[in-house]
């Protein structure tokens, strides 16, 4: 594990904790060649690279200090290969968004940047066992955003600045999906979100660093 990974998550954490997607609770993550880092169990508004809990990939106990949701980031790691970071708080109006348990639906470009759609565990349990964290990864099969009904939810990206910035846009599109009925929420087209998928690493970082510098 290098220093820069280290910084990255403890800045990737106080931009979270800066933007109000998390309160007391909330955690960062980034893999490692023997498993993942991760912010300890302790307000992100304070993280710092020297803080953080490293957990093995084997891991069958959670190290002292490291949130009891880093099941979650475990079995995400585990079920996506393909996922080097990933973010957990709880965006206010995910809590809405996500209360009916149906999938959500990109209504406008930059909501592509989570997924064709964004599922929702529909579990309001804590995730701190591995059992339980292994039935929501199970849930984000493909795509960048998990909502997890009663319980916020995780975003991923390719670092964690990017895994935060997807956490905000998931605030902005639970806003956008609770503003309208049923009846009024036209979703984009699969060309459409193919379109904005297709330039989302070029402009998603350029968001990612809107909100650290402006936090």
């Amino acid at each position: 594990m290098t220093v820069d990974v280290q910084e990255a998550v403890a800045q990737a954490a106080r931009v979270l904790a800066r933007s109000g997607l998390v309160t007391a609770f909330g955690h960062v993550s980034a893999r490692t060649a023997d498993g993942f880092v991760i912010t300890p169990a302790a307000d992100l508004a304070r993280a710092a690279p020297d803080r953080l809990i490293i957990v093995a990939r084997d891991a069958a106990a959670l190290p002292n200090g490291a949130p009891a949701e880093a099941w979650a980031h475990l079995a995400v790691y585990r079920e996506r290969p393909d996922v080097a970071a990933i973010a957990r708080a709880q965006p206010p109006a995910a809590f809405a968004a996500a209360a009916p348990g149906k999938t959500l639906f990109p209504l406008y470009g930059q909501a592509s940047w989570l997924g064709a759609s964004v599922p929702v565990h529909d579990d309001a349990r804590l995730l701190r066992t591995l059992a339980l964290a292994e039935r929501a990864a199970g849930v984000l099969t493909e795509g960048e955003a998990l909502l997890l009904r009663g319980n916020g939810g995780i975003t991923t990206g390719d670092s964690p600045g990017l895994a935060v910035a997807r956490m905000w846009l998931l605030e902005q599109a639970c806003r956008a999906w609770i503003a309208l009925t049923p009846a009024e929420r036209r979703g984009l087209s699969p060309a459409e979100i193919a379109s904005w998928r297709a330039v989302s690493a070029e402009l998603l970082p350029r968001l990612w660093r809107h909100l650290a510098e402006v936090g």
